[in-house]
This record gives C-alpha cells, sequence and structure tokens, in this order.
C-alpha cells in the first residue's frame, strides 16, 4: 500500500516504499555526474545573498535637475536612466565633457 502525506495546500505526495527508495538512491549514487558532496564541501558552503558581483558595478548619484529636464526624461518610458547614462558617456567620448 502507498503511503501519501497530504501537504496543507491539499496537494498530496506519494512516499515511497523502502524498496523503492533504495532504487533511487542506488541510481543517483551511481550517476557520474551527481556525486554526493563530502563532508569537507559541505562544511565549507557558506550561503550567498542578493546579486553576484560585476566587474565594474554603476556608481548611485545623486544630482540637482530642473524638474522640466526630469520630467522630459521620465516620460520618454522605462530604461530612462540607462539612457541618460548613455548619453553621457557618449558626451565624454567625444571630449564635449
Amino acid at each position: 500500500m502507498q503511503q501519501t502525506v497530504k501537504t496543507r495546500s491539499g496537494r498530496v505526495i506519494i512516499r515511497p516504499s523502502q524498496a523503492e527508495d533504495a532504487a533511487i538512491t542506488a541510481a543517483a549514487l551511481s550517476d557520474p555526474d551527481a556525486q554526493p558532496l563530502t563532508d569537507a564541501q559541505l562544511k565549507a558552503m557558506r550561503p550567498v545573498m542578493g546579486r553576484p558581483r560585476i566587474a565594474n558595478p554603476k556608481a548611485p548619484l545623486t544630482m540637482r535637475i530642473d524638474a522640466d529636464v526630469l520630467e522630459a526624461l521620465r516620460s520618454s518610458g522605462q530604461g530612462w536612466q540607462t539612457r541618460v547614462n548613455a548619453l553621457l558617456r557618449e558626451a565624454v567620448a567625444s571630449g564635449k565633457v
């Protein structure tokens, strides 16, 4: 007889029998691409939070700008800050700044 567990959300999970569990474990251990971690590897693991670090992160900036200019930039839609960055980069590259 299959053993089942019902979750709080009402989902029914079928628990494997001892023989099925042994077969699943044997198959997992025989997979060369999915070998179990050693105790040393488990001990060396550290949780990582947040996004991966990038080589050249952008610096946050606070700047005063005329309200009408800011409104025009924002009204251009999503990605307006990226477009401002591109315009400033172009000005620096062309020697205007």
